[in-house]
């Protein structure tokens, strides 16, 4: 197999280098066009609506809204941070069973790209013993994906994720109607669930089409029924073959890593709280007595209680932005009243 791309995990503040390799491929025949009547190959030309006929090199990609056209040039894709980036970065870990098979799409192999593979053992011990799978950031052909990391007989698996704005809705009026379906029928299904029953096993199963396919090209070349036409194959070049770093210090870079992710969520929870206790201050000097007594006297409109104690101003935190925001807002409308 030949590598895709070469480029690292970013697992907290670990690196993880890797090589990505594509894990399936087709095995349909391949097949091309040719001309009827001289056999001669099908090839397509880049012609433009205008009738010319464009290089490679002068095309460009564009965006059509209808009315307008943007184009798009190499430049401007340039400018885009994750074109070229070939890190799969590590976002949160969830449940297997939290992701459904439908949002699934093609699957790489992911091998250890440094002297040391210990970081990749680690990461593919961890995802199997926790039972989670790892929701990463990634970039393939000019394009920022999903995925997820997973093991698969001991190699971690990349699987690209569908976004979530790209699985439709099942929504079929047909299936509105409401149907009974019997005790009988349910258990005679059942039984024969039953009876078909057993383990999976991809081997057993077979594309008939493309065998057959396949014995039809052999018994027309044993024919003598055949052109003798030279077949061209782009090359793909192999990725820079140099080896990947080492993580010169695992622990302390775990170590760091939850130390990070602890003093990070600590300090915005201060940070918040402190900023709370700051606004309800002010709130208080600037309303005046008269505004401590205005809550009480407030239209239904007022969500939160109309009577609270210092101590649960501070708890403001905790709000949500939109919440600090509506009761920052009817402070004023407290002054005026109780003026």
């Amino acid at each position: 197999m030949r590598s895709i791309w070469k480029g690292s995990i970013a697992f907290g503040l670990v690196n993880v280098p890797i090589k990505v390799y594509a894990a399936t491929e087709t095995h349909d025949v391949s097949l091309h066009q040719v001309h009827d009547e001289d056999k001669g190959r099908i090839r397509y030309k880049r012609v433009c609506e205008f009738g010319h006929e464009v290089e490679y090199a002068d095309i460009q990609r564009a965006y059509d809204d209808g009315d307008k056209t943007v184009v798009l040039t190499a430049d401007d894709f340039k400018k885009l941070p994750e074109e070229q980036s070939h890190e799969i970065e590590v976002l949160e870990f969830v449940p297997v069973e939290q992701v459904d098979p439908m949002m699934f799409e093609k699957s790489y192999y992911l091998e250890p790209d440094s002297r040391s593979p210990k970081a990749y053992v680690l990461l593919r011990e961890t995802l199997a013993k926790t039972d989670r799978l790892a929701i990463v950031q990634f970039t393939l052909r000019q394009k920022t994906r999903l995925g997820v990391l997973r093991v698969n007989d001991d190699v971690i698996l990349l699987q690209g994720l569908l976004w979530g704005d790209e699985v439709r809705a099942a929504d079929f009026a047909s299936l509105d109607t409401s149907v009974k379906v019997s005790a009988n029928e349910l258990k005679m299904s059942s039984s024969l669930v039953d009876s078909m029953s057993t383990d999976f096993d991809p081997d057993r199963y077979t594309d008939s089409y493309q065998q057959e396919l396949q014995q039809l090209i052999d018994a027309k070349l044993e024919a003598g029924d055949d052109v003798d036409t030279s077949e061209t194959f782009g090359e793909q070049s192999d990725d820079d073959e140099g080896e990947g770093g080492d993580v010169i210090d695992l622990m302390a870079a775990l170590r760091a890593s939850v130390d990070k992710n602890r003093s990070t969520r600590s300090s915005s929870r201060s940070s918040s709280s402190r900023s709370s206790s700051s606004r309800s201050s002010t709130s208080r000097s600037d309303d005046g007595d008269g505004a401590e007594q205005a809550p009480a006297k407030r239209t239904p409109a007022k969500r939160t209680p109309a009577k609270k104690t210092p101590a649960k101003k501070t708890s403001t935190a905790e709000k949500t932005p939109a919440a600090k925001k509506a009761t920052t807002a009817k402070k004023p409308a407290a002054k005026k009243k109780a003026s």
